[in-house]
């Protein structure tokens, strides 16, 4: 598979700094709305990311069968999966682990209480 190369948005170096300017220089400001902390000019740029969609992915588990068992399942069949009753949940991002979680009910709804967030700058160092 062919590596796919990640640009830098326009206007960035591709060390993630304003073109001309350095963090030590810029100093360090706060995103006014995610209170993500970085140089001022690359902070600034952040709006330009925040109205991107993103697919939002809560794994239960996953599990390998064989084509033969696959086709026998109906109605009623149960697929096992690795993962206990209770045991956190994955959530991703672009199928890129961004929190873990527990199921909870809300109004008769299923939903997710996050209980590990994976910090921002560990999600950044693994896209590299």
């Amino acid at each position: 598979m062919a590596d796919k190369k990640k640009h830098a948005p326009s206007g960035l170096a591709s060390g993630g700094n304003p073109a001309g300017s350095s963090a030590a220089t810029a100093g360090t400001v706060e995103h006014s709305s995610t209170g993500v902390k970085g140089p001022a000019g690359v902070v600034d740029n952040l709006d330009l990311l925040l109205d991107i969609p993103l697919e939002i992915t809560i794994e239960l588990g996953r599990t390998k069968m064989l084509i033969n068992d696959l086709l026998k399942l109906g109605q009623g069949s149960v697929i096992d999966l690795p993962k206990e009753a209770g045991d956190t949940l994955e959530i991703l991002a672009n199928n890129r682990l961004v929190a873990k979680g527990d199921v909870v009910v809300v109004n008769k709804k299923y939903g997710i209480r996050l209980t590990e967030v994976i910090s921002s700058v560990e999600r950044v160092e693994k896209l590299g």
